[in-house]
């Protein structure tokens, strides 16, 4: 584990987990997820640092669940059509029942 990485990732983020056990490759999904949906400015930068920009922008594409500010956000940030998220996809293939 690169503990220089991972120690300027709040904690609070893998509250359900021991983050001395996360490895960077490994949990990266888990880390990414996290980290996007609840980090800041910093930690993103933190992300795309450690991942690369490439690497970052493939893994939230694939994310099954993204907020919608943090999708705007990222969608705005690196200029991807909503439509490549995984997460807007799926949301707007689901029918609302009071949506008809």
């Amino acid at each position: 584990m690169n503990t220089s990485f991972l120690h300027n990732i709040n904690t609070a983020y893998f509250w359900d987990i021991d983050i001395s056990t996360l490895d960077e490759i490994k949990s990266k999904r888990l880390i990414i997820e996290r980290v996007t949906n609840l980090g800041n400015l910093d930690e993103i930068k933190l992300l795309i640092n450690h991942y690369g920009k490439k690497e970052l922008i493939k893994s939230i594409c694939k994310l099954n669940y993204i907020d919608p500010k943090t999708l705007n956000f990222f969608s705005l940030v690196f200029n991807i059509p909503k439509s490549n998220f995984k997460c807007f996809t799926r949301k707007q293939s689901k029918v609302q029942h009071w949506n008809f």
